[in-house]
């Protein structure tokens, strides 16, 4: 028979393995919906239940005991089974409900997710949706993320992706700079011209173009190494630099849309293809699990309908 006093902390034993997952008090009171006093108060109470120290803190980190892993390693699992268990019993409801944490790139995030998750919110009051802009790959079992939405070519044969779109890369420039500059009119020409560059590591920047189909494809590839004033390592801040005259920057489409479509921004060497800089798809992508929350499906359901059409360039 389970005892009053174990039963009394079955909350701060969850507690603890969110503690485990997330690393920081921060991070796992804010995942509970709690206080960081309320948190630390928790697990001192778990402690003294239990007799010994469960966490080791210090002023910068904190990790588990021997005696703290071993409470987690055995009972993470029937909290596991327990919180889909809740989410079945919740969907068979009807209403689908719950919070949703959801990781997705900053340009991508900002520019093309938050107005479609506001649709989905809006529809489905019982959602919460809490985002994580980051360009960084989240191990999203690790840190708890229910679906991740990902611009890239192969995404990770562990997990489960459904495609949203295609995508594809363009080089585009200011009217203005065009004017004082002059327009390139193949991509050796690119070399005498201000380009905007995505740093990647210790990678020259170089772009590399190929013509696209039936137009000057007897050419094949064409490598050309660029310089310019400006570079940064987000799609937002390389597109506002074009808009504001710096030079011709190499986007992917989702985030050139509008500004080409306001005239702000136009296509730079339209007859070829930018490669092997982004990627050429979206994907949604969650960790596997034998269950997936009707509201998680329902929101994936509705980012594959508003992607449908990609995005397209009115130029």
């Amino acid at each position: 028979m389970i005892s009053k006093k174990v039963e009394s902390m079955w909350s701060h034993l969850h507690g603890l393995t969110v503690l485990a997952e997330n690393g920081s008090y921060t991070a796992a009171a804010r995942r509970l919906g709690v206080s960081k006093a309320a948190m630390s108060q928790h697990i001192s109470e778990l402690e003294k239940a239990v007799g010994v120290p469960l966490v080791r803190r210090t002023t910068r980190s904190m990790r588990l005991t021997e005696a703290g892993q071993q409470l987690v390693d055995e009972t993470c699992g029937a909290f596991e089974q327990i919180a889909t268990s809740f989410n079945s019993a919740r969907d068979i409801a009807g209403e689908p409900g719950g919070l949703i944490r959801l990781t997705a790139p900053v340009a991508l995030g900002r520019q093309q997710l938050v107005h479609r998750i506001a649709v989905f919110l809006l529809k489905n009051p019982s959602v919460r949706v809490e985002m994580e802009f980051s360009d960084r790959l989240s191990s999203l079992s690790i840190e708890g993320f229910d679906l991740a939405i990902r611009h890239t070519t192969s995404p990770p044969e562990t997990h489960v992706a459904w495609p949203l779109c295609k995508t594809r890369s363009l080089l585009v420039a200011s009217p203005a700079y065009l004017q004082r500059k002059g327009i390139p009119v193949r991509p050796e020409s690119l070399t005498g011209h201000d380009c905007l560059h995505y740093p990647r590591g210790q990678e020259s920047n170089v772009w590399s173009m190929e013509p696209r189909s039936g137009r000057g494809k007897s050419h094949g590839r064409v490598t050309v190494p660029t310089s310019g004033p400006f570079g940064a390592n987000n799609s937002e801040a390389l597109r506002e630099a074009s808009q504001a005259g710096l030079g011709i920057a190499l986007l992917p489409d989702f985030s050139v849309q509008g500004a080409i479509g306001d005239g702000s921004l136009v296509e730079v060497l339209p007859n070829w293809r930018p490669v092997d800089t982004f990627a050429d798809r979206i994907f949604a992508i969650r960790p596997y699990s034998l269950h997936v929350s009707r509201a998680v499906t329902l929101l994936v359901q509705h980012l594959r309908a508003s992607f449908i059409n990609g995005f397209p360039i009115q130029s």
